[in-house]
């Protein structure tokens, strides 16, 4: 029997996996109480750093405002992860349950649960609201899950993957950085490289096989998917903790050059691999990019 690249890529993942899988419950200390004076994420990659907005803060606002927007990162991931076990559970009833690709994507699932499960309980700790997308949205995202496959499917789930990985890859190596949040990062990171490199393959393959209308399409839902993960990774409802009204604090966000810089520096991974497969598009998709602030300048 002829085996494909697929399935010799899924059985390398599922041998990873069996051999770099943690569980959440045992390798985190919950219990263990909050660090004084660390932030939650890296203080620089607050959204408001170098603003005159966080000048007026003090150094306990700071700290708590990014308790929130790591709480807003965590909500948004187990959104993108709810909607990723959907699309991937829906993929695998197609599939012959015999094959390695096929095997490889119940394995990613679970991994999923439980990485929804460790932000659930990471958002429960910080004590903070559930941050997550709602309005058009939250529609959006249900019409996706429900509907998304081929090349649309695996780009807009790898615009969210690849950005968290990236903050999270420097959260967990920051000594400043609470160590609840980096033991989160670290076991996050391990396991999402599996899931990049199994996504960035299958799109690949898809879009090799998809017609020129049909990437036409998907190049705009892409887009509105990085509008939507550079926009609201930070959702502008973190600001009412330290006495900032969330239009001011979005304005003040938008504008800020230190944050550009951030959300430039996290999206430039994955947007340079959807460049060169030709899915970032022009036109009304350019727009979304442009306005996403993903793009390089």
């Amino acid at each position: 029997m002829t085996v494909s690249d697929r399935d010799r890529t899924a059985t390398r993942l599922l041998r990873s996996s069996a051999e770099h899988s943690y569980d959440p419950e045992i390798e985190i200390d919950w219990d263990a109480p909050f660090v004084a004076g660390k932030f939650f994420v890296p203080e620089h990659r607050s959204s408001l750093y170098g603003t005159a907005l966080w000048d007026r803060l003090t150094a306990d606002q700071r700290i708590e405002l990014t308790k929130h927007e790591v709480a807003s990162i965590a909500g948004l991931g187990v959104w993108f992860e709810t909607i990723l076990m959907q699309l991937l559970i829906r993929g695998y009833s197609k599939q012959d349950p015999t094959a390695p690709h096929a095997q490889y994507a119940l394995t990613e699932i679970g991994d999923e649960c439980r990485h929804s499960v460790m932000f659930g309980r990471l958002i429960g700790r910080l004590d903070t609201p559930v941050y997550r997308p709602d309005g058009v949205n939250e529609f959006l995202g249900r019409w996706i899950a429900h509907t998304a496959t081929g090349p649309r499917m695996f780009a807009a789930i790898l615009i969210a993957e690849e950005i968290l990985d990236t903050l999270q890859r420097e959260a967990m190596a920051d000594q400043n950085v609470q160590p609840l949040v980096r033991m989160v990062s670290r076991i996050h990171v391990v396991e999402e490289a599996r899931h990049v490199r199994y996504a960035r393959e299958e799109l690949a393959r898809q879009i090799r096989s998809a017609s020129r209308s049909r990437l036409t399409f998907d190049r705009l839902v892409i887009a509105r998917a990085a509008y939507l993960t550079g926009t609201r990774l930070v959702d502008p409802r973190v600001y009412r903790v330290v006495g900032i009204s969330p239009e001011q604090g979005r304005r003040a966000a938008r504008a800020n050059p230190y944050h550009q810089e951030t959300m430039r520096w996290a999206g430039e991974r994955v947007v340079a691999y959807l460049a060169d497969l030709d899915l970032i598009g022009g036109g009304p998709a350019k727009a979304l990019w442009k306005a996403s602030g993903l793009l390089p300048r």
